[in-house]
């Protein structure tokens, strides 16, 4: 298994690309820490797992609370002897719909300062514990890209962007002790649209329409790809991004 004998922490882990991500490395031989702010939704991954055969647990952690990411981070180092994965899967609460020209700041800024907080603080957390084990995965999710002229998306390509700049460095400082930083970018997954969203067929459509294999990216090819990327079969991967887009981002 590519993931054995790994501890992997999950933020965001109760949602559709977290518990997706989750299942995989688990799958793999990942013993998986899943945190988020809903009990509930982390518990129902929890049990699909272990119902697999997979090891998880669950902790109620707000990825944006300096203190709950430090605390929760030291405590898997205390029980599980390492911290070897990290991956931020968090919601960044960005508005979409809204023409730039008609956006107040705050929305407009929301997944940007977002974004930024919470990679910061559970990058560096988990860059604490792996500096010293002289080894360890940073995963990013998003990755920015062309601008999108079908659909209005507000401050997420900025925030993206603000991700992008933040792996680059982290990968500079922390390559020296052996710690990895790759992003994962799909260009959209259309699992992740609600049905029930105005528009959302229409938005659906423009995903798979820019793609070159003619399908968009799946949870689970997101968490395939991150599985092996985690791995160390990719260890030769970092400061890097791994396209998953099915041809919609061109590199």
């Amino acid at each position: 298994m590519l993931l054995d004998g790994k501890n992997a922490v999950i933020y965001g882990a109760g949602g559709a690309i977290g518990g997706a991500v989750a299942r995989a490395f688990a799958r793999e031989g990942a013993t998986v820490f899943l945190t988020g702010r809903t009990a509930a939704k982390l518990d129902k991954v929890a049990e699909d797992i272990r119902a697999a055969g997979g090891k998880a647990e669950t902790a109620v952690v707000d990825a944006l609370d300096e203190h709950a990411v430090d605390t929760h981070a030291d405590a898997v180092v205390a029980k599980a002897g390492s911290l070897d994965i990290s991956f931020n899967l968090i919601t960044h609460g960005d508005v979409q719909g809204t023409p730039m020209a008609e956006m107040s700041v705050s929305d407009y800024l929301q997944p940007v300062e977002t974004g930024v907080r919470t990679t910061f603080l559970t990058a560096r957390a988990a860059a604490r514990h792996m500096k010293r084990q002289r080894s360890g995965v940073i995963l990013v999710f998003g990755g920015d890209g062309d601008p999108v002229r079908e659909f209005h998306v507000g401050g997420l390509q900025v925030g993206f962007a603000a991700l992008e700049a933040m792996r680059r460095q982290i990968s500079a400082e922390l390559g020296p002790y052996g710690v990895r930083a790759v992003t994962l970018r799909t260009g959209g997954i259309p699992e992740v649209v609600p049905p029930d969203m105005p528009g959302g067929r229409e938005i659906v459509e423009s995903l798979e329409k820019a793609t070159m294999l003619g399908r968009a990216a799946t949870l689970a090819d997101v968490g395939n790809v991150a599985a092996f990327v985690a791995s160390d079969k990719a260890r030769s991967m970092t400061a890097a991004t791994a396209n998953i887009s099915c041809g919609a981002l061109v590199d």
